[in-house]
């Protein structure tokens, strides 16, 4: 089949499949689509960035606790407590294992206090490592591991896996 190029847009009102074809017995399988409800099968790349991050579940700690690895792989952890909170993370291992993490693996992780009355802090466990800045930060008296309450209470974190069991832990916002 031929390769087309098109220098404008290209419309469909039903969408768009992406479809394999097996050498030897012909058969056709899906691989992606790409609609209303857009899904892909058999990814594999590198240096993916998804900037719409919707998260569907999430997870409300409103005392201090450690966060199970599923609550984390949420992505979104809301608190509404009137108390000052602490979150600790999950191990590094317990982390990796909920999200299949390799050495390259990030997860960017929402913490929403914005109906909280109270501070929100987050410690990491072991096998957890600050990163040089939010160490120096939190040190520093800085509040790089601190969510305020409130109309400023949203902060985004994100957790890079040095290997399946490891992860740097950084403020990004």
């Amino acid at each position: 089949m031929a390769n087309s190029t098109f220098s404008g847009p290209v419309r469909s009102q039903n969408g768009f499949e992406t479809v394999s074809i097996n050498s030897t017995t012909g058969a056709v399988t899906t691989t992606s689509t790409l609609g209303v409800t857009t899904s892909v099968t058999n990814l594999t790349a590198t240096n993916l960035v998804f900037t719409d991050q919707n998260h569907p579940t999430t997870a409300a700690i409103n005392a201090t606790a450690t966060a199970t690895a599923a609550e984390v792989a949420t992505g979104y952890i809301t608190s509404t407590s009137a108390a000052a909170t602490t979150i600790t993370l999950p191990t590094g291992t317990s982390l990796g294992a909920a999200i299949s993490a390799t050495r390259g693996t990030v997860l960017d992780l929402f913490v929403d206090n914005t109906a909280g009355a109270n501070t929100v802090t987050i410690a990491v466990a072991t096998n957890g490592i600050l990163s040089a800045a939010a160490a120096a930060g939190s040190s520093a008296g800085a509040g790089l591991l601190t969510v305020p309450s409130g109309v400023t209470g949203l902060a985004c974190f994100r957790i890079m896996f040095s290997s399946a069991t490891a992860y740097v832990f950084s403020r990004i916002a």
